[in-house]
């Protein structure tokens, strides 16, 4: 494990940022971005995130200067994850559609030996990774550091949600420590390496052909939710190795490796917008009903990847925090939806107020249209609560993956997990018939 300890970090979401690795004082070239020769014998490399001609408020690249350009390594070939675990894959169409309410109980930790990346399942896609148009999500379950191995996704970008354990991130760009209640957004073609001190367990969200951004806010005003200022990009750091490594690429829903000679976090300086960044959940501004009704579930949208629809997200990350409930005359929980969006959530820490018995490290999934909803136990309890002032899901955090596509589980998600909860729909069979055809709704039927 990188036994660095004091990390710095760059402060703002999406800013133009330029960084030095302190060793290595004034290696970013003055007043040009390729000289005929980089200070300190560097090579200048750029790192595209958008095409060049995309207008400047969504042009995103950065130029990397390192001891030796990431194109030295020999041919990539197939790469195997082991065969204990469900593995990446984009084959979720070979599965017959399954319409119903999906949860999963906590996903089993291995104690097999297990890598971040080899660790790493599929649950549900939809979309092409060719196209430049999807989603998928994913599953880690590890207890071993990358050692001397590194991976990059030329299909999308990460949003990398810590259930369990702390991650050591090693990027081209530097360090970052996440842990849970925090989460990292590592973009499509950034080369990083995982490290872990213990059994660790997590939700990785990937989006295809877009970017995460941050919400607008409309009437709220010009401050609030995820403010700018949290979000924290790490600051150079370079390694100069000479030993072999490996080389992970995730292209086209396949795994392939290349063997290398050198360390690929040999980034001395770098300048640019296109860069990994992390986020610590408990900043999120929250904002929150205090008259009357349960609002919508996007005023807790962290990011959002838009497709080409105004207002229509390939994905959304959305949390559930702990917050204040003032409504009046107002059942308070989630209400009962059918939605034309797909909603997947899982469980940090404590427990989802609209599911009882939900537990860190478990997942359900409701389908496009499918109902859902508070339990019969919810229910019933919320209906007739005292309302009065509450601070709901103290030592909770629930969150949500939201797309407007259609997903569709693969076989691990929805079988060889043997995580599924084949009992979930009982949670609702309690419901009640409350209809006695007399307006009082505290009118009781004899």
């Amino acid at each position: 494990m990188n036994q660095v300890t004091a990390l710095k970090y760059l402060s703002g979401f999406g800013n133009d940022f330029s960084s030095e690795d302190p060793r290595c004082p004034n290696s970013l070239p003055e007043g040009q971005n390729n000289p005929q020769k980089c200070p300190y014998g560097l090579y200048a490399e750029q790192l595209s995130g958008s095409a060049f001609t995309c207008p400047r408020g969504s042009n995103r690249r950065s130029w990397l200067y390192r001891i030796l350009p990431s194109v030295k390594h020999e041919p990539f070939k197939p790469y195997s994850q082991p065969k204990s675990v469900g593995g990446i894959t984009h084959a979720w169409d070979n599965e017959h559609p399954n319409p119903n309410q999906m949860r999963w109980k906590p996903f089993k930790m291995s104690s097999e030996k297990l890598d971040f990346i080899d660790s790493l399942s599929t649950v549900c896609g939809a979309g092409d990774a060719k196209s430049r148009n999807g989603i998928a999500i994913h599953i880690y379950c590890c207890n071993s550091s990358m050692d001397n191995k590194a991976f990059y996704n030329s299909d999308g970008d990460y949003v990398i949600v810590p259930q369990q354990g702390d991650l050591r991130i090693q990027t081209e760009f530097g360090l970052m420590d996440v842990a849970p209640n925090e989460i990292c957004v590592i973009q499509q073609g950034m080369r990083f390496s995982v490290d872990v001190s213990g059994p660790s367990r997590g939700y990785i969200l990937e989006v295809f052909g877009v970017h995460f951004q941050l919400p607008d806010l409309g009437p709220i005003g010009a401050n609030g939710l995820a403010n700018p200022r949290d979000f924290l990009t790490p600051s150079a750091y370079f390694e100069n190795k000479k030993e072999p490594y490996s080389i992970i690429s995730k292209y086209q829903g396949a795994l392939f490796v290349a063997q290398q000679d050198h360390s690929p976090f040999d980034v001395v300086a770098w300048h640019g917008n296109y860069a990994p960044y992390k986020y610590d959940l408990e900043k999120f501004m929250v904002i929150n009903a205090v008259k009357y009704d349960h609002p919508d579930p996007s005023i807790f949208t962290v990011l959002t990847a838009q497709s080409t629809r105004p207002g229509v997200a390939i994905a959304d990350f959305v949390i559930f925090p702990p917050r204040w409930s003032v409504h009046e005359g107002t059942f308070r929980p989630p209400y009962y939806h059918r939605n034309c969006m797909s909603e997947f959530m899982g469980i940090i820490k404590g427990s989802y107020e609209a599911k009882s018995g939900s537990l860190p490290g478990s997942a359900t999934l409701h389908s496009v249209m499918t109902p859902h909803g508070p339990d019969a136990v919810v229910f019933e309890k919320a209906s007739n609560a005292e309302l009065k002032a509450e601070f709901i899901g103290k030592g909770a955090q629930a969150f949500m993956f939201e797309s407007s596509l259609s997903m569709a589980l693969t076989k691990w998600g929805n079988e060889t997990c043997e995580c599924v909860d084949g009992d979930y729909f009982k949670c609702w069979e309690g419901l009640q018939v409350h209809f006695n055809g007399k307006r009082d709704p505290e009118a009781t039927s004899e």
